[in-house]
């Protein structure tokens, strides 16, 4: 996997990755074990902000994992490991929230302000990304002190940019993006940034009514697992095809062996609407049983009602 290259930038107060609070010291952490042939990344974080995935067609998304307390905070922390996959053409940033809250800036406000600089990148050279990443927080054109937060003190910055060579197309060429998070059933929040990286995905899709209609499924489907299921939830979303004539999938899968089945329930009732959506919103849809537990599906074509596949290549669809 070659293409890997950093770039740090001291903030006016160094060593600010270190911390002391009431006397205890404590240290944000990232650990990273990349598989270069596969392209397979093992992710474990103590404090730093999610990594990010830009897809080989230049669309930056924010991948969650799973993270605990900053290194020192607590003796016993739990720190999961959450496994991503690296697609040829991709490329990984990870940085420290230096590089996103620099100029006063919080961590949502910083991403919008660094995320059209890895979209606009023409993919040339990382040496040149991680220059113009650190350029859009510390350069003239920064608005450095522009951010809801101004008088918050300034951090260290650390950026780490990782890429993954292309693979020569042999015939027709299908552009994929894709995200996977898991929701557990101790972390219902997480429901809310699963929706921004399904929004993510179709930033330019070409119905706004179908990203609303996939937001919300996708809402009622993780939901629904975790209040009717001991279970976690985890959410796969894939849009293949060119730009107009794209498919996208979103599957769900739970280890409950427990099928969902349609209700039709009152106009005051909490529950009990989530295949009912997918059946009015969805262009197909269906559950699929496995070994372990289920998975629960739709798909949406943007060119219309029927999707850039074959009708033979869509297993187990309702309408």
């Amino acid at each position: 996997m070659p293409g890997a290259g950093t770039r740090g930038a001291p903030a006016e107060q160094p060593g600010q990755d270190e911390f002391s609070l009431s006397g205890q010291r404590f240290a944000t952490c990232l650990y990273l074990e990349v598989d270069p042939d596969s392209g397979t990344l093992d992710i474990a974080r103590a404090g730093h902000p999610d990594p990010v995935i830009r897809t080989s067609d230049g669309t930056a998304v924010v991948r969650q994992t799973a993270g605990g307390l900053p290194l020192g905070v607590e003796a016993d922390s739990d720190y999961p490991t959450t496994r991503l996959g690296l697609e040829p053409g991709e490329t990984l940033m990870l940085c420290t929230d230096g590089l996103l809250e620099t100029g006063g800036h919080d961590l949502t406000t910083g991403w919008a302000r660094l995320r059209p600089v890895l979209e606009e990148d023409g993919g040339e050279s990382l040496e040149k990304l991680a220059d113009a990443l650190v350029q859009a927080v510390h350069g003239p054109t920064s608005h450095y002190t522009t951010g809801p937060l101004a008088d918050r003190r300034e951090d260290d910055i650390a950026l780490l940019l990782l890429s993954r060579d292309r693979v020569p197309s042999v015939g027709v060429h299908r552009i994929t993006r894709r995200t996977a998070l898991t929701v557990a059933q101790a972390e219902p929040e997480r429901v809310a940034g699963a929706r921004r990286q399904v929004r993510d995905l179709l930033h330019d899709w070409a119905s706004g009514e179908q990203v609303d209609s996939a937001e919300l499924m996708v809402s009622e489907m993780l939901t629904n697992v975790l209040v009717h299921t001991d279970n976690d939830a985890l959410l796969l979303a894939e849009a293949v095809g060119e730009q107009g004539n794209r498919r996208l999938r979103v599957e769900v899968a739970d280890t409950s062996d427990e099928l969902p089945h349609r209700r039709r329930p009152g106009e005051l009732a909490s529950s009990g609407r989530g295949l009912v959506l997918m059946e009015m919103l969805a262009d197909a849809w269906g559950v699929d049983p496995r070994g372990e537990g289920k998975s629960i599906w739709f798909e949406l074509y943007e060119c219309g009602n029927e999707g850039p596949e074959t009708a033979s290549e869509v297993r187990g669809t309702h309408r």
